[in-house]
Protein backbone atom coordinates (compact mmCIF):
# COMPACT_ATOMS: atom_id res chain seq x y z
CA UNK A 1 0.00 0.00 0.00
CA UNK A 2 1.30 3.56 -0.39
CA UNK A 3 1.90 5.68 2.35
CA UNK A 4 1.35 9.53 1.72
CA UNK A 5 3.29 12.13 4.10
CA UNK A 6 1.44 15.57 4.32
CA UNK A 7 -0.79 14.32 2.04
CA UNK A 8 -3.50 16.87 2.89
CA UNK A 9 -1.52 19.18 0.64
CA UNK A 10 -0.28 17.09 -2.22
CA UNK A 11 -2.68 18.61 -4.72
CA UNK A 12 -0.83 21.74 -4.09
CA UNK A 13 2.36 20.78 -4.11
CA UNK A 14 1.52 19.34 -7.68
CA UNK A 15 0.31 22.12 -9.27
CA UNK A 16 2.44 24.60 -7.92
CA UNK A 17 6.18 25.42 -9.73
CA UNK A 18 7.68 26.76 -6.05
CA UNK A 19 7.12 23.51 -4.63
CA UNK A 20 9.63 20.58 -4.34
CA UNK A 21 8.61 16.75 -4.40
CA UNK A 22 10.62 14.06 -2.86
CA UNK A 23 9.56 10.42 -4.21
CA UNK A 24 10.74 8.31 -1.75
CA UNK A 25 10.87 4.09 -2.24
CA UNK A 26 12.69 0.84 -0.88
CA UNK A 27 14.47 0.67 -4.60
CA UNK A 28 14.95 2.69 -7.67
CA UNK A 29 15.91 1.05 -11.43
CA UNK A 30 18.56 2.93 -12.93
CA UNK A 31 17.61 1.36 -16.33
CA UNK A 32 20.73 2.29 -18.09
CA UNK A 33 23.20 0.32 -15.54
CA UNK A 34 20.21 -2.26 -14.71
CA UNK A 35 21.52 -1.73 -11.00
CA UNK A 36 18.72 -1.19 -8.34
CA UNK A 37 19.66 1.48 -5.88
CA UNK A 38 17.84 1.05 -2.26
CA UNK A 39 16.64 3.28 -1.26
CA UNK A 40 15.20 5.34 -4.23
CA UNK A 41 14.84 8.96 -4.01
CA UNK A 42 13.58 11.65 -6.88
CA UNK A 43 13.66 15.04 -6.58
CA UNK A 44 11.12 17.24 -8.63
CA UNK A 45 10.43 20.69 -9.56
CA UNK A 46 9.00 22.73 -12.29
CA UNK A 47 8.15 19.15 -14.10
CA UNK A 48 11.29 17.94 -14.16
CA UNK A 49 13.64 15.87 -12.64
CA UNK A 50 16.44 18.15 -10.65
CA UNK A 51 18.22 15.33 -8.67
CA UNK A 52 18.70 11.46 -7.97
CA UNK A 53 19.73 9.77 -4.50
CA UNK A 54 20.99 13.03 -3.11
CA UNK A 55 23.03 13.12 -0.17
CA UNK A 56 20.85 15.62 1.57
CA UNK A 57 17.15 16.56 0.97
CA UNK A 58 15.54 20.02 -0.14
CA UNK A 59 14.62 22.35 3.02
CA UNK A 60 10.36 22.42 2.84
CA UNK A 61 9.92 19.69 0.33
CA UNK A 62 6.78 17.58 0.37
CA UNK A 63 7.50 14.09 0.71
CA UNK A 64 5.66 11.28 -0.96
CA UNK A 65 6.52 7.68 0.82
CA UNK A 66 5.61 4.92 -1.81
CA UNK A 67 7.14 2.09 0.68
CA UNK A 68 7.77 -1.11 -0.95
CA UNK A 69 8.01 -0.38 -4.51
CA UNK A 70 10.65 0.30 -7.26
CA UNK A 71 10.42 3.51 -9.01
CA UNK A 72 11.19 3.59 -13.17
CA UNK A 73 10.93 5.49 -15.81
CA UNK A 74 7.79 6.50 -17.25
CA UNK A 75 6.84 4.16 -19.66
CA UNK A 76 6.89 4.47 -23.14
CA UNK A 77 4.09 2.28 -26.16
CA UNK A 78 5.79 2.63 -29.83
CA UNK A 79 2.54 1.11 -31.18
CA UNK A 80 -0.75 1.91 -30.22
CA UNK A 81 -4.00 2.89 -31.87
CA UNK A 82 -5.72 4.81 -29.09
CA UNK A 83 -8.90 5.73 -30.90
CA UNK A 84 -9.67 1.91 -31.65
CA UNK A 85 -10.71 -1.04 -30.12
CA UNK A 86 -12.31 -4.14 -31.32
CA UNK A 87 -16.12 -3.94 -30.56
CA UNK A 88 -19.28 -5.26 -32.24
CA UNK A 89 -19.59 -4.35 -35.77
CA UNK A 90 -15.97 -3.46 -35.91
CA UNK A 91 -15.37 -4.17 -39.79
CA UNK A 92 -17.93 -1.46 -40.52
CA UNK A 93 -16.86 1.14 -38.35
CA UNK A 94 -15.63 2.92 -41.38
CA UNK A 95 -19.13 3.66 -42.62
CA UNK A 96 -21.15 4.03 -39.40
CA UNK A 97 -18.47 6.10 -36.89
CA UNK A 98 -17.07 9.53 -37.70
CA UNK A 99 -13.61 10.78 -36.60
CA UNK A 100 -15.37 12.26 -33.15
CA UNK A 101 -16.75 9.07 -32.31
CA UNK A 102 -13.25 7.45 -32.58
CA UNK A 103 -11.95 11.11 -30.57
CA UNK A 104 -14.05 10.43 -27.78
CA UNK A 105 -12.95 6.92 -27.46
CA UNK A 106 -9.64 7.62 -27.55
CA UNK A 107 -10.11 10.54 -24.41
CA UNK A 108 -11.21 7.29 -22.41
CA UNK A 109 -8.21 5.08 -23.64
CA UNK A 110 -6.13 7.80 -23.03
CA UNK A 111 -6.45 7.65 -19.28
CA UNK A 112 -5.97 4.14 -19.34
CA UNK A 113 -3.25 3.97 -21.01
CA UNK A 114 -1.74 6.88 -18.77
CA UNK A 115 -2.94 4.95 -15.51
CA UNK A 116 -1.05 1.66 -16.55
CA UNK A 117 2.50 3.29 -16.65
CA UNK A 118 2.79 4.78 -20.10
CA UNK A 119 3.43 8.23 -20.25
CA UNK A 120 4.41 8.88 -23.57
CA UNK A 121 2.97 6.30 -26.52
CA UNK A 122 3.01 6.49 -30.40
CA UNK A 123 0.03 6.19 -31.68
CA UNK A 124 -0.04 4.56 -35.79
CA UNK A 125 -3.08 4.83 -37.42
CA UNK A 126 -6.15 6.97 -37.01
CA UNK A 127 -8.90 8.09 -39.34
CA UNK A 128 -9.99 11.84 -39.31
CA UNK A 129 -7.35 12.82 -37.67
CA UNK A 130 -9.42 11.44 -34.22
CA UNK A 131 -5.48 10.97 -33.01
CA UNK A 132 -3.88 14.40 -33.31
CA UNK A 133 -7.01 15.63 -31.82
CA UNK A 134 -6.66 13.61 -28.58
CA UNK A 135 -2.66 15.07 -27.98
CA UNK A 136 -4.05 18.25 -28.76
CA UNK A 137 -6.84 18.04 -25.70
CA UNK A 138 -4.40 16.39 -23.50
CA UNK A 139 -1.85 18.71 -24.65
CA UNK A 140 -4.24 21.30 -23.85
CA UNK A 141 -5.08 20.09 -20.69
CA UNK A 142 -8.48 19.13 -21.65
CA UNK A 143 -8.20 15.12 -20.76
CA UNK A 144 -5.94 13.25 -18.97
CA UNK A 145 -3.50 10.99 -21.03
CA UNK A 146 0.35 10.02 -21.73
CA UNK A 147 2.09 12.42 -24.40
CA UNK A 148 1.11 11.34 -27.95
CA UNK A 149 3.12 11.56 -31.17
CA UNK A 150 0.50 10.24 -33.74
CA UNK A 151 0.68 9.47 -37.28
CA UNK A 152 -2.78 10.74 -38.50
CA UNK A 153 -3.70 8.46 -41.76
CA UNK A 154 -1.11 5.70 -42.84
CA UNK A 155 0.18 5.73 -45.44
CA UNK A 156 -0.72 2.52 -48.06
CA UNK A 157 -1.31 1.39 -51.59
CA UNK A 158 -5.23 1.06 -52.88
CA UNK A 159 -6.63 -2.26 -51.32
CA UNK A 160 -3.76 -2.43 -49.18
CA UNK A 161 -3.74 -3.21 -45.25
CA UNK A 162 -3.60 0.82 -45.02
CA UNK A 163 -6.83 0.94 -46.77
CA UNK A 164 -10.25 -0.23 -46.51
CA UNK A 165 -11.31 -3.23 -47.85
CA UNK A 166 -14.17 -6.00 -48.29
CA UNK A 167 -16.86 -2.92 -49.16
CA UNK A 168 -18.43 -2.69 -52.78
CA UNK A 169 -16.97 0.12 -54.94
CA UNK A 170 -17.66 3.89 -53.86
CA UNK A 171 -18.53 3.29 -50.34
CA UNK A 172 -15.43 4.53 -48.00
CA UNK A 173 -12.92 5.06 -50.50
CA UNK A 174 -10.04 7.20 -49.60
CA UNK A 175 -7.27 9.13 -51.58
CA UNK A 176 -3.76 10.87 -50.64
CA UNK A 177 -5.25 12.97 -47.82
CA UNK A 178 -6.80 9.50 -45.94
CA UNK A 179 -3.28 7.99 -46.75
CA UNK A 180 -4.25 5.64 -50.23
CA UNK A 181 -1.58 6.79 -52.42
CA UNK A 182 0.50 4.86 -55.56
CA UNK A 183 3.15 6.25 -56.80
CA UNK A 184 5.65 8.90 -56.44
CA UNK A 185 3.19 11.79 -56.39
CA UNK A 186 0.47 10.80 -54.60
CA UNK A 187 2.60 9.11 -51.90
CA UNK A 188 4.36 12.89 -51.29
CA UNK A 189 1.25 14.73 -51.00
CA UNK A 190 -0.31 11.84 -48.88
CA UNK A 191 3.05 12.52 -46.61
CA UNK A 192 2.93 16.18 -46.74
CA UNK A 193 -1.42 16.46 -46.06
CA UNK A 194 -0.55 14.37 -42.82
CA UNK A 195 2.39 16.13 -41.49
CA UNK A 196 0.74 19.49 -42.06
CA UNK A 197 -2.31 18.07 -40.27
CA UNK A 198 -0.15 17.03 -37.19
CA UNK A 199 1.19 14.15 -37.46
CA UNK A 200 4.50 13.49 -35.68
CA UNK A 201 5.92 9.98 -37.49
CA UNK A 202 4.69 8.42 -40.81
CA UNK A 203 3.48 4.92 -40.62
CA UNK A 204 3.01 2.91 -43.64
CA UNK A 205 1.68 -0.68 -44.33
CA UNK A 206 5.07 -2.50 -46.40
CA UNK A 207 3.15 -5.73 -46.61
CA UNK A 208 -0.32 -7.36 -46.04
CA UNK A 209 -1.51 -7.32 -42.69
CA UNK A 210 -4.11 -9.84 -40.79
CA UNK A 211 -6.94 -7.09 -39.95
CA UNK A 212 -7.73 -6.43 -43.23
CA UNK A 213 -9.56 -8.48 -46.12
CA UNK A 214 -7.80 -10.75 -47.91
CA UNK A 215 -5.89 -14.19 -48.24
CA UNK A 216 -1.96 -12.66 -47.58
CA UNK A 217 -0.89 -11.20 -44.87
CA UNK A 218 2.82 -10.90 -45.96
CA UNK A 219 3.17 -9.95 -49.25
CA UNK A 220 4.99 -6.81 -50.18
CA UNK A 221 2.60 -4.08 -51.06
CA UNK A 222 4.51 -1.06 -52.04
CA UNK A 223 7.53 -1.05 -54.44
CA UNK A 224 11.07 -0.32 -53.39
CA UNK A 225 11.30 3.06 -55.37
CA UNK A 226 7.77 3.94 -53.15
CA UNK A 227 8.81 2.61 -50.06
CA UNK A 228 12.84 5.16 -51.10
CA UNK A 229 10.32 7.72 -51.80
CA UNK A 230 8.31 7.57 -48.40
CA UNK A 231 11.81 7.28 -46.34
CA UNK A 232 13.07 10.62 -48.76
CA UNK A 233 10.21 12.64 -47.96
CA UNK A 234 9.68 11.69 -44.29
CA UNK A 235 13.27 12.49 -43.28
CA UNK A 236 12.91 16.09 -45.54
CA UNK A 237 10.45 16.54 -43.50
CA UNK A 238 12.52 15.42 -39.92
CA UNK A 239 9.94 12.66 -39.31
CA UNK A 240 9.99 8.91 -38.50
CA UNK A 241 8.83 5.99 -40.33
CA UNK A 242 7.13 2.77 -39.05
CA UNK A 243 6.45 0.47 -41.32
CA UNK A 244 3.89 -2.88 -40.46
CA UNK A 245 5.41 -5.62 -42.53
CA UNK A 246 5.11 -9.06 -41.55
CA UNK A 247 6.47 -11.01 -44.72
CA UNK A 248 10.20 -11.81 -45.68
CA UNK A 249 10.58 -9.57 -48.78
CA UNK A 250 8.22 -6.49 -47.54
CA UNK A 251 10.59 -6.37 -43.97
CA UNK A 252 13.82 -6.96 -45.78
CA UNK A 253 13.07 -3.75 -48.82
CA UNK A 254 11.61 -1.79 -45.96
CA UNK A 255 14.58 -1.90 -43.96
CA UNK A 256 16.79 -1.51 -47.16
CA UNK A 257 14.70 2.01 -47.75
CA UNK A 258 15.92 3.09 -44.80
CA UNK A 259 12.73 2.75 -42.19
CA UNK A 260 13.09 3.37 -38.63
CA UNK A 261 11.04 1.04 -37.29
CA UNK A 262 9.73 -2.24 -38.54
CA UNK A 263 6.44 -2.90 -36.49
CA UNK A 264 5.44 -6.71 -36.12
CA UNK A 265 8.19 -8.07 -38.26
CA UNK A 266 6.56 -11.24 -37.82
CA UNK A 267 8.76 -13.70 -40.06
CA UNK A 268 12.63 -12.58 -39.19
CA UNK A 269 15.14 -14.63 -41.11
CA UNK A 270 19.26 -14.29 -40.00
CA UNK A 271 19.57 -11.83 -42.98
CA UNK A 272 17.04 -9.75 -42.00
CA UNK A 273 18.12 -9.47 -38.51
CA UNK A 274 21.83 -8.45 -40.00
CA UNK A 275 20.22 -6.14 -41.85
CA UNK A 276 18.47 -4.40 -38.91
CA UNK A 277 21.17 -4.53 -36.63
CA UNK A 278 23.52 -3.04 -39.23
CA UNK A 279 21.50 0.07 -40.12
CA UNK A 280 19.89 0.42 -36.73
CA UNK A 281 16.39 -0.15 -37.66
CA UNK A 282 14.00 -0.94 -34.77
CA UNK A 283 11.36 -3.89 -34.24
CA UNK A 284 8.84 -3.57 -32.46
CA UNK A 285 7.36 -6.69 -32.05
CA UNK A 286 3.28 -7.24 -30.78
CA UNK A 287 3.26 -10.43 -29.72
CA UNK A 288 1.22 -9.99 -26.27
CA UNK A 289 -1.79 -10.18 -28.66
CA UNK A 290 -1.53 -13.37 -30.17
CA UNK A 291 -2.53 -14.51 -26.40
CA UNK A 292 -5.27 -12.75 -26.34
CA UNK A 293 -6.53 -11.93 -29.33
CA UNK A 294 -10.08 -13.29 -29.62
CA UNK A 295 -10.33 -14.95 -32.97
CA UNK A 296 -13.92 -16.08 -32.93
CA UNK A 297 -14.88 -12.27 -33.15
CA UNK A 298 -13.31 -12.05 -36.80
CA UNK A 299 -14.07 -13.91 -39.91
CA UNK A 300 -12.84 -16.74 -41.35
CA UNK A 301 -10.30 -14.92 -43.75
CA UNK A 302 -8.77 -12.97 -40.88
CA UNK A 303 -8.83 -15.66 -38.47
CA UNK A 304 -6.73 -18.42 -40.70
CA UNK A 305 -4.40 -15.47 -41.32
CA UNK A 306 -3.94 -14.68 -37.06
CA UNK A 307 -3.31 -18.55 -37.07
CA UNK A 308 -0.35 -18.15 -39.34
CA UNK A 309 0.93 -14.82 -37.63
CA UNK A 310 1.15 -16.72 -34.40
CA UNK A 311 3.01 -20.05 -35.47
CA UNK A 312 5.44 -17.42 -36.97
CA UNK A 313 6.07 -14.61 -34.79
CA UNK A 314 7.48 -16.17 -31.42
CA UNK A 315 10.87 -17.43 -33.19
CA UNK A 316 10.82 -14.66 -35.05
CA UNK A 317 11.15 -12.67 -31.81
CA UNK A 318 13.41 -15.19 -30.44
CA UNK A 319 15.71 -15.25 -33.17
CA UNK A 320 15.94 -11.43 -33.36
CA UNK A 321 16.33 -11.21 -29.50
CA UNK A 322 19.22 -13.95 -30.03
CA UNK A 323 20.62 -11.68 -32.71
CA UNK A 324 20.53 -8.88 -30.78
CA UNK A 325 18.32 -6.61 -32.82
CA UNK A 326 17.52 -3.28 -31.41
CA UNK A 327 13.90 -3.96 -29.70
CA UNK A 328 11.20 -1.08 -29.25
CA UNK A 329 8.26 -1.72 -26.99
CA UNK A 330 4.81 -2.03 -28.74
CA UNK A 331 1.41 -3.42 -27.71
CA UNK A 332 -1.05 -2.77 -30.59
CA UNK A 333 -3.46 -1.54 -27.83
CA UNK A 334 -6.85 -1.15 -29.98
CA UNK A 335 -6.49 -5.10 -30.97
CA UNK A 336 -5.99 -5.65 -27.38
CA UNK A 337 -7.60 -3.84 -24.61
CA UNK A 338 -6.15 -0.26 -23.56
CA UNK A 339 -4.87 -0.44 -20.19
CA UNK A 340 -2.95 -3.65 -20.61
CA UNK A 341 -0.22 -2.14 -22.31
CA UNK A 342 2.04 -3.70 -19.36
CA UNK A 343 1.64 -6.98 -19.93
CA UNK A 344 3.67 -7.95 -22.52
CA UNK A 345 6.48 -7.51 -20.56
CA UNK A 346 6.80 -10.78 -19.63
CA UNK A 347 5.92 -12.26 -23.16
CA UNK A 348 9.08 -10.57 -23.94
CA UNK A 349 10.60 -12.17 -21.10
CA UNK A 350 9.42 -15.85 -21.80
CA UNK A 351 10.69 -15.91 -24.97
CA UNK A 352 14.57 -14.83 -23.95
CA UNK A 353 14.56 -11.12 -23.14
CA UNK A 354 16.42 -10.27 -19.62
CA UNK A 355 13.96 -8.55 -17.46
CA UNK A 356 16.41 -5.86 -17.93
CA UNK A 357 16.47 -5.32 -21.42
CA UNK A 358 12.36 -6.20 -21.81
CA UNK A 359 11.85 -2.60 -19.66
CA UNK A 360 15.08 -0.92 -21.52
CA UNK A 361 12.90 -1.59 -24.69
CA UNK A 362 9.58 0.48 -23.42
CA UNK A 363 12.12 3.06 -21.71
CA UNK A 364 15.66 3.77 -23.11
CA UNK A 365 15.23 2.07 -26.61
CA UNK A 366 11.97 3.52 -27.09
CA UNK A 367 12.97 7.06 -26.10
CA UNK A 368 16.02 6.66 -28.93
CA UNK A 369 13.34 5.27 -31.59
CA UNK A 370 11.15 8.28 -31.04
CA UNK A 371 14.29 10.50 -31.44
CA UNK A 372 13.76 12.28 -27.68
CA UNK A 373 16.75 12.57 -24.82
CA UNK A 374 14.15 14.32 -22.33
CA UNK A 375 12.44 10.96 -21.24
CA UNK A 376 13.37 7.00 -20.53
CA UNK A 377 15.07 7.32 -17.35
CA UNK A 378 15.84 8.88 -14.18
CA UNK A 379 18.30 11.32 -14.30
CA UNK A 380 18.76 15.32 -13.19
CA UNK A 381 17.32 17.66 -16.08
CA UNK A 382 14.63 15.17 -17.91
CA UNK A 383 10.96 15.50 -17.73
CA UNK A 384 9.12 14.15 -14.65
CA UNK A 385 7.85 11.16 -15.82
CA UNK A 386 8.01 8.62 -13.41
CA UNK A 387 6.16 5.33 -12.09
CA UNK A 388 6.52 2.70 -9.54
CA UNK A 389 5.36 -0.83 -9.02
CA UNK A 390 5.02 -3.27 -6.21
CA UNK A 391 8.27 -5.46 -5.37
CA UNK A 392 11.00 -5.48 -7.49
CA UNK A 393 10.38 -5.79 -11.54
CA UNK A 394 13.49 -7.74 -11.86
CA UNK A 395 12.98 -10.47 -9.82
CA UNK A 396 9.02 -10.75 -10.69
CA UNK A 397 9.00 -9.21 -14.09
CA UNK A 398 4.47 -8.93 -13.72
CA UNK A 399 5.13 -6.79 -11.68
CA UNK A 400 5.29 -4.11 -14.79
CA UNK A 401 1.39 -5.12 -15.69
CA UNK A 402 0.34 -2.10 -13.39
CA UNK A 403 1.60 0.75 -11.60
CA UNK A 404 0.92 1.72 -8.25
CA UNK A 405 2.30 5.18 -8.72
CA UNK A 406 2.17 7.52 -12.30
CA UNK A 407 3.55 10.68 -12.41
CA UNK A 408 3.65 12.88 -15.86
CA UNK A 409 5.80 16.06 -15.99
CA UNK A 410 5.42 16.55 -12.33
CA UNK A 411 2.11 15.83 -11.49
CA UNK A 412 0.33 12.80 -10.14
CA UNK A 413 -2.25 11.22 -11.98
CA UNK A 414 -1.90 7.46 -9.76
CA UNK A 415 -3.28 7.05 -7.07
CA UNK A 416 -6.17 9.19 -7.61
CA UNK A 417 -6.65 12.42 -5.64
Amino acid sequence: MLSFILAATLSAAVSSANNTLVLTADRLLDVETGKLLSPGVVVVKDKQIVAVNPDQLPESAEIVALGDATLLPGLIDMHTHITQEMMDDWGHAPVTQAPTDAALRGARNAQKTLHAGFTTIRDLGAGGFADVAVMRAINSGIIEGPDIFPSAHAVGITGGHCDVTGLVPEVAEKGPEQGVADGKEAILRAIRYQIKHGAKVIKTCATAGVMSRGASVGNQQYSDEELHTIVAEASRQGVKVAAHAHGINGILAAVEAGVDSIEHGTIMTRKIARAMKKNGTFLVPTVYLIETFDLTSVPDDIRKKAAVIGREAYAGLELAIREQVPIAYGTDTGVIPHGDNGKQFAVLVNHGMSPINAIRSATLNAAKLLGVEDRGRLAPGLRADIIAVTGNPLKDIQAMESAQFVMKEGRIYLPLR
